[in-house]
Parts: C-alpha cells; sequence; structure tokens
C-alpha cells in the first residue's frame, strides 16, 4: 500500500526524535571530556548526525555486500564512550580514530562466521562487558553533576541544582507519560534543563552565533588515525560486543517485520556496521550500532516501512550539512549534562545486568566469571597504576579496565564452557547443513 508522503515524512521525524538525544548526548561527553573548543564540538556533533544518516542508509539498503533491509537505525553505541575517553586521555585523539578504523575492519572480516562465533559470546561476557562499560562511565556523570572538572564552580550549589533538577524532570517525565514522550524524555530533560540554565546565566549561544548555516564535511579534520595495540583491542571488544547487540536487534525486527533471516543477512547486517565504522573513523566520528529505541518506534507506531527509515537517514545528512543547527546542543551546560548521564549510563549499567538475568546463576562457574571480570574492570578502574611495573607488552591487556575485565570474562567462559559451546556450534551445523 502506498504511503502519503507527508506522513512518511513526519513518521521519519518521530525516528529522528527518537534517537536525537542518544546520538547528540555521544559526540557532547566524548568532545567535553577531552576539551574541545566550541568549534570543534559544534563539528563533532554534525558530523556525527551526518554519518548516523550515512550509517543508517547503508544497513536498510540491501544489496550483495551489505545490508539487512530491515527498518534499522543506526547510531553511535554507548559502550564506545568509557573506551573513546580513555583513548583520548591517553593516546591521543587520532588514536582514537586508527582504533575504530581496524575494528571496523576486523567487523566486516569476521562478518561471514561471526553468526557461528556469537555462541562463544554468550549473556555471562557481554553482560559482564556491558556492565563494566557502565560502571567506568559513572564518575564521568558525577564530575560533570559538579560542572565539569577544572571548572571554577565545580561542586557549587547551581551545578547540583540544575543537575538534579533535569534528573528529576526526567523522571517524572517516565513517571506520568507514555509512547512518543517518554521516548524523547531525555531530549527534553536536556532542553528544559537548558532553558532553566539560561535564565540563570550559565548558557553561552556564541558557538550558535560563531557557526555557519552550511558547511562541507572534510576527512581527517582532527587529524590522521595513528595507531596502538591498546586503543584498538579495546575498540575491537567494543565492535565484538556491539554485533552481539545488534544481532539481538535484527531478530527483534525480523519478528515484527515477519522477514526470516539466514546467515547471510546476518554477515551483511554486520558488514554495513563495519563499513559505517570506517567511514566513521576517516570523518573523524564514531563506531555505529544499531539504535533499540527505534525498534520500540516501530513496534509502537506499526509501521514497518523502509521508506520511513531512508527519509529519517536523508534529513539526518541534511542536518549534518548545517552546523548552526548542531550547534544548538553544545550550549547545554556540563551539569545539566550530568543530570541525564547519571540516567544513561545507569541505564547501560542495568541493561548489562538485564543481560546477566538470563545467565543460569546456580552455575557456581558463571557466578566466578562474572566476580572476577567485574571485579577486575572495576578494580583497574579505581587503581589504574596497579599494574604499571609490569612489561609494556603485558601492559597492554592490563592498563585498561575494559580490556582486562572484558577479556578475563571471554578466558574464563572459554575455560568453565568451551566444550558445551563447541558441541553446540556442531549441533547447529548439522542442523542448517
Amino acid at each position: 500500500m502506498k504511503q502519503h508522503p507527508f506522513k512518511i515524512a513526519s513518521l521519519g521525524i518521530q525516528h529522528v526524535l527518537a534517537m536525537y538525544a542518544g546520538a547528540v548526548i555521544v559526540p557532547l561527553i566524548v568532545g567535553g571530556a577531552l576539551k574541545f573548543s566550541g568549534e570543534q564540538l559544534t563539528y563533532l556533533v554534525s558530523i556525527d548526525i551526518l554519518m548516523c544518516g550515512i550509517a543508517t542508509i547503508l544497513q536498510v539498503w540491501q544489496n550483495r555486500f551489505f545490508g539487512i533491509g530491515l527498518p534499522i537505525v543506526l547510531g553511535c553505541t554507548f559502550t564506545a564512550v568509557g573506551p573513546m575517553i580513555a583513548i583520548g586521555g591517553q593516546y591521543g585523539i587520532s588514536s582514537i580514530y586508527g582504533s575504530i578504523l581496524i575494528s571496523g575492519i576486523v567487523v566486516i572480516v569476521i562478518s561471514q562466521f561471526f553468526g557461528k562465533l556469537i555462541k562463544f559470546f554468550p549473556p555471562v561476557v557481554t553482560g559482564s562487558v556491558v556492565t563494566i562499560i557502565g560502571i567506568t562511565l559513572i564518575p564521568v556523570a558525577m564530575n560533570n553533576i559538579a560542572g565539569g572538572q577544572g571548572s571554577p564552580d565545580f561542586g557549587s550549589i547551581s551545578n547540583i541544582s540544575l543537575a538534579f533538577g533535569t534528573l528529576l524532570f526526567i523522571i517524572l517525565l517516565y513517571r506520568f507519560t507514555k509512547g512518543f514522550i517518554r521516548s524523547i524524555s531525555i531530549l527534553l530533560g536536556l532542553a528544559a534543563g537548558t532553558i532553566v540554565a539560561s535564565f540563570m546565566g550559565k548558557v553561552n549561544f556564541t558557538a550558535v552565533a560563531d557557526a555557519s548555516w552550511f558547511h562541507m564535511v572534510k576527512p581527517f579534520y582532527f587529524g590522521t588515525p595513528t595507531f596502538e595495540w591498546t586503543p584498538i583491542i579495546t575498540m575491537t571488544l567494543v565492535a565484538i560486543v556491539s554485533m552481539v547487540e545488534s544481532t539481538g536487534v535484527y531478530f527483534a525486527l525480523s519478528d515484527i517485520t515477519g522477514k526470516n533471516l539466514t546467515e547471510k543477512d546476518l554477515s551483511k547486517g554486520y558488514r554495513a556496521e563495519g563499513l559505517a565504522s570506517i567511514i566513521g573513523a576517516l570523518f573523524n566520528a564514531f563506531p555505529y550500532t544499531t539504535y533499540s529505541q527505534n525498534v520500540g518506534l516501530v513496534q509502537l507506531s506499526g509501521v514497518k516501512s523502509k521508506n520511513v527509515i531512508y527519509t529519517m537517514g536523508g534529513m539526518l545528512v541534511f542536518l549534518g550539512f548545517i552546523p548552526k543547527i548542531g550547534a544548538f546542543t553544545t550550549v547545554i551546560p556540563t551539569s545539566v549534562l550530568g543530570g541525564a548521564m547519571v540516567t544513561m549510563f545507569g541505564m547501560v549499567i542495568a541493561y548489562g545486568i538485564k543481560m546477566l538475568s538470563k545467565v543460569d546463576f546456580a552455575s557456581q562457574e558463571n557466578l566466578l566469571i562474572i566476580a572476577c571480570s567485574v571485579g577486575m574492570g572495576l578494580g583497574i578502574t579505581a587503581v589504574p597504576d596497579v599494574f604499571s611495573h609490569l612489561p609494556e607488552s603485558v601492559n597492554i591487556l592490563t592498563s585498561s579496565g575494559i580490556v582486562s575485565g572484558s577479556l578475563t570474562a571471554i578466558f574464563l567462559n572459554i575455560v568453565f564452557n568451551a566444550k558445551r559451546t563447541i558441541k553446540e556450534v556442531k549441533v547447529s551445523e548439522q542442523i542448517t547443513s
């Protein structure tokens, strides 16, 4: 049945609004943590919005090589925020893009057989990894609540009030609204917090005034990618976790749309995400993955048309060429962002715990995997110099709480569950052959 262009456009706008807060808050957090200037932050937001559109179109456009052909929206994964801040702080901004580039290539290389490999990343591993990433993000949120590290009014009553006022507003929206309003509650919370902050004299519109109405995107805007082992391992682990999460989204949407997915379809879906991350790295944006909030919107609206997602992708590309719009998001005060971050980063932890709820806790082995991996990840995050005297080659794996915690989960899962996993893979191969 042919849909009216106005209806398609309005549904596209709804999808943009549902993912916009998640899309813009990632560059705001990462750029803020790495002390970007107003001009750099405006560019980062604009290029991220544009790349979200391109990544989405790559995934929806099904062809021989990539694209799963489902009404999927792609955006920057929250699981990459903590690692990117850590990499940028220790190795420099260019190293972030080098690690994203290599992780995208790895995704494309393993896409052909990841459908089988996924059994080696059960909920006990992925849940532990996502929980560790969420825990490492909370200190960022708490610093921002106080006004941001190094700010002259750090911990002031006005900053604390703004942060918790924003958080309270988001909670009230969740409690008393439903459907679409609830789905954009974080976006509304950021807007309300910024309006209140403007009356307090805490909003500076210089970035908006200075931003141009149109710009051309530039490859390597922040520098040519550089390559370091620790960042590459970190971002590759993040990419693999994202692939596991995306698999769940693929199957959820295939169920909603009534489309049966083959192993070839999954491979093309993974390949589209890898390609999106490579393009993101070249244009100094981010790694991209499926946005589950838009899956809820497809279910809620009942509209499963790919034309809506194509339209939405086109809108994002259009917005990405207009820095003036992107600049409006950069005026959000740090403390207002901090209030929203508590919700969002806490949700990362909650999602990790939700993934862990599928684990058989009667198994002492599973309990040990979770205990050691989360303990290692949190411990190294809290005391980063604990392994500083080890050789540099070993320090690559021990200097990051996310890397060490994730590798601990993967290693212990292989030690305790490898025999059963290999048996399951063989059985599934016999069924499909």
